[in-house]
């Protein structure tokens, strides 16, 4: 028997699976994998109700170094218990899914080998079936059952089979069968033609985009960065939400005169886009302008929608939202959370048909709710070339947008080892201080932390204060819409803490400066 349950992050696996110096050690080993395959293998028969070796499985991973290995050891853990076994080889997060959801003849499920953007020495998986991902209470069974082992498991079963497959190729098909479609082009047109379009796929799986769907719809690609994959992401991270990252995607589209810039996390589930702003500079389109800019094409297409997001966007994108005359509906941070809350209000009947996270994981109804960057910028794209044959820009869109001043985030660790009491009190605390505060009024009906909203005297912004999904951390944002805003709702939030030994404040302090 084994205990993985230590490999579970939410409704992933993550887990270290190279040595690194100074790291952790290694617990996602390929024996691991093995046992995992074998186990998806299982829960998948008894969820479809169908015999494994009636099962067809397709393995896909990104460009991480330890890939390859993992994806064969899950194969092999697959074939053990009577599946037949698939490996996509280089492959999208959103291509696994979609190919147990499309096609005339699917798999019945996929697995993606990825730890997203985190370094060189983690991986995980993703797994789906032909309506969705795996829920968190899935994986905790999976993960059970891994431990068991997969000679265990594979006792009484037949042998499966290995194969090879390519999945990217209908993914693709897909992605330009959709622009062609919603631009009403024939299937021979260069829609993007005359147009420079860079893409900054970080050393992951996302140099697709540029080489196999830009390229031959017309696309200058010229000026694209890191699409050959690369394991140790020896560039940037692969992250649409890292600093360094964007200041990269954002140079080469000052430096290119590219009409548009995009950059994919590791696995291509997130995005974000560069436009330039017409005076030699360029603008970013991530967190809260990318969710504003898929709101107004959404509501041009579908008339007044809801749109669910995180927790931490800001009070000018609600405005912006409220505004288009479509409903914001604030949720708790992470995709899955944000996913599953749109879904829940469609069921209600309410026409929530959008969901994003600040992250850059956004969803539509149309498209299985599936968190897909790749599509995410091909509905860009599109209004791009509707744009363009306007004589418009895209950045109108969002012209109406109401940006901060300041924005900030302090990150808090808890320095004990059981830290949900400790968080809970603070919580409570910090509700009952600013509840009672003058020029502060806590936000009811929050669904994660607390948030409080500071007038103009006080700050004229807003701070949330959170616990971590995972860590033994409280992150803190705060926006302010005046200069020195932070400062002054920095400083009262330390005076509401202080008492708090445990919780380090210093990141609140540093604020204070």
């Amino acid at each position: 028997m084994h205990d993985y349950s230590s490999l579970q992050n939410g409704s992933d696996i993550r887990g270290i699976a190279l040595e690194a110096v100074g790291g952790k050690p290694v617990n996602l080993t390929n024996e691991a994998a093995r046992d995992i395959g074998a186990a998806f293998g299982v829960w998948l028969s008894e969820r479809t109700q169908k015999k494994p070796e009636a099962l067809k499985v397709a393995i896909g991973r990104d460009s991480r170094i330890t890939g390859e290995a993992l994806s064969r050891a899950v194969a092999e853990g697959l074939a053990a218990v009577g599946v037949s076994a698939y490996i996509a080889g280089m492959a999208s997060t959103p291509a696994m899914f979609m190919c147990c959801a499309d096609g005339e003849n699917p798999f019945d499920g996929g697995i993606m080998i990825t730890a997203s953007h985190l370094p060189y020495e983690r991986n995980g998986a993703k797994f789906f079936t032909n309506d969705s991902g795996l829920e968190k209470a899935d994986i905790k069974k999976l993960l059970e059952l891994a431990g068991e082992g997969s000679e265990k498991l594979s006792a009484n079963a037949q042998s499966g089979s290995i194969s090879v497959c390519d999945v990217m190729a209908s993914y693709i098909s897909g992605l330009k069968k959709r622009i062609l479609d919603t631009l009403e082009l024939p299937d021979d047109a260069n829609p993007f033609e005359g147009m420079k379009i860079i893409v900054d796929a970080g050393n992951g799986a996302g140099g697709f985009f540029a080489e196999r769907l830009l390229l031959p719809l017309g696309a200058d690609i010229d000026g694209s960065l890191y699409l050959e994959p690369d394991g140790m992401f020896p560039n940037h991270q692969p992250n649409p939400e890292n600093a360094k990252a964007m200041e990269c995607i954002t140079h080469a589209v000052i430096e290119s005169g590219a009409d548009f810039g995009i950059i994919f996390d590791t696995d291509v589930d997130r995005a974000g886009a560069v436009l330039p702003d017409g005076k030699g500079g360029a603008l970013a389109l991530d967190r809260n302008r990318l969710i504003a800019i898929m709101t107004a094409i959404l509501r041009r297409q579908y008339g007044p929608i809801t749109v669910v997001t995180d927790s931490i966007t800001s009070t000018g994108l609600a405005e912006f939202i409220e505004n288009l005359g479509c409903r914001h509906h604030r949720f708790k941070r992470g995709y899955r959370n944000v996913i599953g809350e749109a879904q829940r209000l469609m069921r209600e009947g309410e026409k929530a048909i959008f969901a994003m996270e600040t992250s850059g994981h956004g969803a539509l109804y149309e498209n299985y709710f599936l968190d897909d960057g790749a599509y995410i910028i091909v509905k860009l794209l599109i209004e791009l070339v509707r744009a363009r044959r306007e004589g418009s820009s895209l950045t109108d869109l969002i012209k109406n947008l109401r940006e901060p001043a300041e924005s900030a985030e302090a990150r808090l660790p808890v320095g004990c080892p059981d830290f949900a009491p400790l968080t809970a009190a603070v919580l409570e605390a910090v509700e009952k201080h600013f509840g009672s505060l003058e020029g502060f009024s806590v936000v009811p009906n929050n669904y994660e932390g607390v948030r409080v909203n500071a007038d103009k005297s006080h700050g004229d912004g807003w701070f949330l204060i959170r616990r971590s999904l995972h860590d033994p951390l409280m992150p803190t944002n705060i926006e302010s819409d005046s200069e020195g805003g932070i400062k002054l709702i920095a400083a009262a939030l330390v005076k509401c803490l202080g008492s708090f030994a445990e919780l380090d404040i210093s990141s609140l302090e540093a604020l204070m400066k």
